[in-house]
Order: structure tokens, then C-alpha cells, then sequence
């Protein structure tokens, strides 16, 4: 793919038939950077891997198709099941749209939250997809936490969508700020169903004054034959520390920037993922994290499963800028493929213009250990079953790190449950 080019004029009338508020000027001028810029291509080497052809023409037919998509009614069973999961106050977005009041209780905890329609917040479009999620927005959530607020259960929000015979889109904005010496925990859980193609494109900005400390939880388990991006911007205060691990087991194509900006001294950010892939599949992960100022620190490690005829992509990029000494970066990746068919392009990169640091990266890609297999055998167990154990326990090694220990129980369900289909489909 070298071009990524949307039809302006359809999508600029579909701007312009949303509401006239204070969202207008920032559509406008996202419309005129999509323009400019277009969307990102495999001729770029960030996006060197990840073809976004397919989620463009599903864009092209949702803009031309022009149909209203379904309210929260469509998708409330599924609404109420995953409310019930989780212990949370809960906000919801459904088919691209805002959905029911903000919990009361919030408020009373130090936490506002608020629509950008109706706020002071302006949604970036540095990022050409950025630029696509302000020109379609058709509002978004504020999410501010006070100063010295401990919020006593997680924030979660819910993003799903579905589909029935028309193919559709779906754009979600959400800005955090946590004001100085405030704490708080996040859930982003992202679902659909439906047969007809889907694409989902998401931004999230995460603001951490000084000593601020988030513990932020992200799953993607979207349908198979659905389509999403997102991208986190995140920076660091002072003495602020950031806890994220985020799960990708679904979607046809799944790509997720994490950029990470750490700008006061003594900041700590520590994130980690999986991502289980099968036939079909494409799941990208993108991570940056630019030190500005030390001593600082950063560490993330990312595990791969893969099955069948699929793709996973990992990059890890950390800059030290000049002057930030004292710098401490960490960066692991491993993958397990488990079929000829399957294939990982990894890419740790660092970048060091400081003194006195302290960093390193490693990736590895292999197959199940040989070694322990024979182990396990010749303790009475099964080839399937020794190869079920050994998969297992290097996908589920990335669950102790969840930073909210009040979802790890649905976590290693979801986890496990998907585990189970790929090596099922590797038995084949």
C-alpha cells in the first residue's frame, strides 16, 4: 500500500453534519490536516508492517453507506454482563456515541467528568489519525481526578460496538488529567459483535501531574472479523508513576501506539502487554518513551503467542534526550510461535544522547522448549497437554503484572479461554 487517501468530500460532508458546537473548529481544522498529511502508509517505517488499506475501505463504505449507527439498545445485554464483572464506576461508549449519566458517586470522590463538547478540552490532531478521529468526533469524555483524591474503585470505560449488515466506524476520544498527589485506577475494555465489518479508531491522553500514580488496565477483545486503532499519549510529572498492562486477544487487525513522555524528575513508568493471535489475525504494538530529564525510570516487557497463518508486530523505541542522566530503561520481548505459518517482526531500538544511564533491551522468537517438553513427558504427561501447560504458563506470565489485582480473575478467564483456541487450532 503507498497511498492512504480518503474521499474529502464525502468525509468533509459527514463533518460537517455533526453538531454545530464547540467541537466545530477542531473538525475543521482536523479536516484540513487530513488533507495535508493523508493517513499512514507501509512506505513509512513505523508503519512499515502494518497495511491500514483494509480499515480505509471500511471507512470509505461506512462515509458513503451514511446510516445512523444503533444506540446502546442494540449492544445493552452485553453492556450489563461486562458491568457485572467488574466492580467499577462505569462509563460507557456504544457504537461511537456517549452513553447513559456519569455515576454520581464519582463526583463525591473527587473525580469530574465531562463531555468535550461541553469543556475547555481540545482534541490534538498532530497524528494523522488523530486528525480522523477529530473530524468524525462526535464527542468525547473529560475525565479530571483532584488534587489528593484516591478514588476507591477503578474507573472503567467501556468502548463497543456493533454491527449488523452495514459496515461501520466508530471514533472515541478520552483525556485523564490527575491533579498533584492524586491516585487513581483505570479500566478500558473494548468489545464488539456483529457480521459486518468494523473499525474503531481511539485516542486516549493521559496527563500525570507531580507524584500522581495511575494504575491503568487496557483489554481488547473485539470481534475477529473487526478492525481497531488507538493511540495513548501519556506524560509524566514529577515523582508520578504510571502502572499500564494492556491485552490484545481479538480483532482482525488490532495496532496500538503507547508514547510515553516523561518530562519531571523521578517519574516511573512501568507497562507491559500480551498479545494472542490465531489464523487471520494482526496485532501491532508501538511503544515509545521519550526520557527528557533524570533520574527517571522505564520498563516493559511484551510476550507474543502466535498460531496459524498470523501476524504480530513489536517495536520498542526509548530516546534519552540530552541531560537526562540518571536515566534507567528496560525493555524485554518474547514470542512463542506455534505454527510455520505464524510470523513476529520485532524491533527494540534505543536512542542515548545522555551520560550516566543505565539501559537495555532484548528480544527473543522461538518455539516451545524442547527440553521441557521432554521433562514434562517423562513425568507420565501427554504431548497435548505438556504443550497446553508450557503455552500457558508463558502467556499467563504477563497477568501477575496487571496492576488492578480486582480484575485478575476475569483476566486469566479471558486469557486462558483464548489460550485454549489457539492451541486447539495448532492440534489441528
Amino acid at each position: 500500500m503507498t497511498t492512504a487517501a480518503l474521499p474529502m468530500d464525502v468525509l468533509r460532508r459527514v463533518s460537517t453534519e455533526l453538531p454545530n458546537d464547540r467541537l466545530t473548529p477542531v473538525r475543521e481544522a482536523a479536516l484540513a490536516r487530513l488533507q495535508e498529511s493523508g493517513l499512514p502508509t507501509t512506505r513509512q517505517e513505523n508503519w512499515k508492517y502494518t497495511d491500514l488499506s483494509g480499515a480505509i475501505e471500511v471507512v470509505e463504505r461506512a462515509l458513503e453507506a451514511g446510516s445512523d449507527s444503533p444506540g446502546a439498545d442494540s449492544v445493552q445485554p452485553e453492556i450489563d454482563a461486562v458491568r457485572n464483572t467488574i466492580d467499577a464506576h462505569w462509563l460507557v461508549i456504544a457504537n461511537g456515541r456517549i452513553t447513559g449519566e456519569t455515576p454520581p458517586d464519582l463526583q463525591a470522590a473527587g473525580v469530574e467528568v465531562v463531555r468535550f463538547s461541553e469543556s475547555s478540552a481540545i482534541p490534538s490532531i498532530d497524528e494523522p489519525l488523530a486528525a480522523l478521529n477529530a473530524a468524525l468526533l462526535e464527542d468525547g469524555l473529560f475525565i479530571r481526578v483532584a488534587e489528593g483524591a484516591d478514588i476507591d474503585k477503578p474507573i472503567a470505560i467501556l468502548v463497543i460496538d456493533d454491527t449488523d449488515t452495514t459496515p461501520r466506524m466508530s471514533q472515541v476520544r478520552v483525556a485523564i488529567e490527575l491533579a498533584p498527589n492524586s491516585h487513581a485506577q483505570f479500566v478500558e475494555y473494548h468489545l464488539s459483535s456483529g457480521t459486518a465489518e468494523h473499525y474503531s479508531n481511539t485516542v486516549i491522553d493521559l496527563t500525570l501531574a507531580d507524584n500522581a500514580k495511575v494504575e491503568y488496565l487496557r483489554i481488547q477483545n473485539r470481534s475477529l472479523n473487526h478492525s481497531q486503532t488507538e493511540r495513548m499519549n501519556v506524560q509524566l510529572g514529577c515523582d508520578s508513576q504510571l502502572c499500564h498492562c494492556g491485552f490484545d486477544l481479538g480483532g482482525k487487525l488490532s495496532r496500538n501506539d503507547l508514547h510515553i513522555d516523561i518530562v519531571g524528575a523521578g517519574a516511573n513508568a512501568s507497562f507491559n502487554g500480551l498479545f494472542l493471535a490465531g489464523d487471520g489475525q494482526h496485532i501491532d504494538n508501538h511503544t515509545r518513551v521519550d526520557h527528557r530529564v533524570g533520574p527517571a525510570r522505564s520498563t516493559q516487557e511484551y510476550r507474543g503467542v502466535l498460531s496459524g497463518a498470523c501476524r504480530g508486530v513489536w517495536n520498542g523505541k526509548v530516546i534519552v534526550h540530552a541531560g537526562a542522566d540518571g536515566t534507567d530503561a528496560q525493555q524485554t520481548n518474547h514470542n512463542l510461535l506455534l505454527s510455520e505459518k505464524s510470523e513476529i517482526d520485532a524491533k527494540p531500538e534505543l536512542e542515548i544522547y545522555a551520560d550516566d544511564v543505565k539501559c537495555s533491551h532484548g528480544t527473543t522468537i522461538g518455539q516451545l522448549d524442547e527440553a521441557a517438553l521432554f521433562y514434562l513427558r517423562s513425568r507420565g504427561i501427554d504431548l497435548q497437554h505438556a504443550r497446553q501447560m508450557l503455552i500457558h504458563a508463558f502467556g499467563t506470565s504477563i497477568i501477575s503484572k496487571s496492576p488492578l489485582p480486582s480484575v485478575a480473575e476475569l483476566l486469566r478467564e479471558l486469557v486462558e479461554a483464548r489460550l485454549n483456541e489457539l492451541v486447539a487450532s495448532d492440534a489441528k
